[in-house]
């Protein structure tokens, strides 16, 4: 596979996830939550709306409440590196997972430079005990995260997806 088309994986991949990541986004701003309220979906899920001033998990709320671009440009920085990072990887599930990694980061970043922080409205809770309220991006960087665990994994080499022959003949590895 040539070095284009890993790129063009990668960010499709990206680009998918930001794009779905805003638009929920969107709907749940504009539409879905007006007025602000909980919707329980199901027993343990709820859509809660949330804005998230810090980093992962509200950490560092304190600091980066002031200076919402750095977390953002930060973000924006990472997301290429995942990037450049894809195109250098010979296995497609490596390449789909720091795609989808780098789209969540760049979802979450065009949030912090367009309201200086990041819409949450995913409320997963069991009883009393609550998940810390996510979105989309959260979603695809966890599922790339996912992508790239189980890339490393020695059995992953054997997967059909991962036997694929490139277009030079030779397979991935």
């Amino acid at each position: 596979m040539t070095m284009q088309n890993r790129l063009a994986q990668a960010l499709g991949f990206a680009i998918l996830a930001a794009v779905l990541d805003q638009l929920s986004k969107w709907l749940v701003l504009n539409f879905v939550m007006v007025p602000p309220r909980v919707i329980e979906i199901i027993p343990f899920l709820n859509l809660r709306l949330g804005f998230n001033y810090g980093a992962s998990f509200g950490l560092f709320q304190d600091t980066l409440e002031a200076w919402p671009g750095l977390l953002a440009a930060f973000k924006l920085v990472a997301a290429f590196g995942l990037l450049a990072w894809a195109v250098k990887s010979p296995r497609a599930s490596q390449r789909i997972g720091l795609g989808l990694i780098a789209g969540g980061a760049l979802g979450n970043a065009q949030d912090r430079w367009r309201q200086g922080v990041v819409t949450d409205f995913i409320d997963l809770y069991w009883g009393a005990w609550h998940w810390p309220t996510f979105n989309g991006a959260d979603i695809a960087i966890s599922a790339g995260v996912g992508l790239m665990l189980w890339a490393a994994l020695p059995s992953s080499a054997t997967c059909p997806v991962e036997r694929q022959v490139e277009t030079s003949g030779e397979p991935n590895r």
